[in-house]
């Protein structure tokens, strides 16, 4: 049943962040770990955003029962999946069939994106860029300085970092394995999706089913939560072309929201258990109005300069930051939280709890059987 505050004659019902925030935690997975596969999980929250390596893993032990790194692992060496600038243009873990999609679908993103360096670009010819690039990494995956390095010849006069990037926004590079595997890492190198893959891009999906998958995962959601998540613009005329598929709400400040009619919508006080969320997770980021998850007096307060933390979800809303610490090779794990709120001494036995979880999966035990520590402290200065 929709958990709403209030409805009048001929209005929508008014969900409140409450109601908001334990629907999107349904759709990602976070109310209760599911029974589902690692791709699965990928395809259903649309990707992973991935910038940097770890977050995937992290994202789906809170999201999936039973969940082990080399499972994740095992798909991105099977090529099964594949890290991939294409949301927000920023890299996301996606499956292959969807980096072989999404991908064109965000090309207006990209395009915009290359504009940006226009002025590095003066003179250079960009179907022969793509033409040369794409040989090139076809060959076999290149560093963004060795694609640098091979242009510049082409286009002396040009800015470097802007030759690269001209690359990347043109073509649908991936990052190629070990770069991304639990256990190994290795520096970026490129190469062409449909390359690595060993099948040629296909056509971009309708607007229409992007939509909706969005929603799936990420509603009830405004159309502006919608091109913040994407990276896109006017999807307003889409929307209006599915209102008459869609459910419709308002939020307490009357922004029109759409969801799917069958989509869960729990009772706002379903018990939201606590998860310990990576930096840059997609649940944190895929609303413009993101006071679903995090409360209006704690915006931005996971992100300190270019630093941004782990975010500890209590009752389904941002009340912590937590880092893992960089310990000696079989020296016990720390684990750290900084509350953000006062935290009861139930709320901190619950987060201890899911934070030995973690650490039981993520970190090696240590040779001589020692525990992983952990503590609630301070570790960064948020300025309050």
């Amino acid at each position: 049943m929709a958990a709403h505050t209030k409805t009048s004659a001929g209005t929508a019902p008014v969900l409140t962040p409450r109601a908001l925030g334990r629907a999107t935690l349904e759709r990602q997975l976070l109310l209760r770990r599911a029974e589902m596969s690692a791709k699965d999980a990928v395809a259903h929250l649309v990707g992973l955003q991935a910038q940097n390596t770890k977050p995937p893993y992290y994202q789906l032990l809170a999201r999936l029962k039973g969940f082990r790194p080399a499972e994740l692992a095992a798909l991105m060496e099977s090529r099964e999946v594949v890290r991939i600038v294409t949301l927000r243009s920023t890299i996301h873990t996606h499956t292959a069939e969807d980096a072989l999609t999404l991908r064109p679908l965000v090309q207006p993103a990209r395009d915009r994106e290359l504009g940006v360096f226009r002025k590095g670009l003066t003179g250079v010819d960009l179907d022969r860029l793509a033409e040369l690039s794409r040989a090139y990494v076809e060959e076999e995956p290149r560093t963004p300085k060795q694609i640098r390095e091979r242009l510049l010849p082409e286009w002396p006069e040009a800015e470097p970092r802007a030759l690269s990037t001209a690359a990347r926004c043109l073509l649908p590079l991936v990052q190629v394995t070990p770069r991304g595997v639990w256990g190994r890492g290795g520096g970026v190198a490129l190469t062409t999706a449909e390359h690595w893959l060993g099948r040629p891009a296909l056509p971009a999906p309708a607007p229409d089913a992007t939509v909706l998958r969005y929603l799936g995962a990420f509603g009830p959601a405004s159309v502006k939560d919608m091109q913040s998540w994407a990276g896109l613009t006017r999807l307003g005329e889409v929307f209006e072309r599915l209102r008459p598929r869609l459910a419709t709400f308002r939020d307490e400040n009357g922004v029109e929201l759409f969801d799917l009619p069958d989509a869960p919508r729990p009772a706002e006080d379903t018990p939201a258990p606590p998860r310990f969320l990576p930096e840059f997770d997609n649940v944190l980021l895929g609303h413009a109005d993101r006071t679903r998850i995090i409360p209006l007096h704690l915006r931005g307060l996971n992100g300190v300069g270019n630093q941004t933390y782990g975010s500890v979800l209590v009752d389904g809303f941002l009340a912590a930051l937590w880092r893992l610490e960089k310990t000696p090779r079989d020296a016990p794990a720390v684990l750290t939280v900084q509350e953000l709120r006062p935290l009861t001494a139930a709320e901190r036995d619950a987060l201890t709890d899911e934070a030995a979880a973690l650490l039981s999966v993520m970190v090696p035990a240590t040779a001589d059987g020692t525990g992983h520590d952990i503590r609630f402290a301070r570790f960064v200065d948020l300025g309050r």
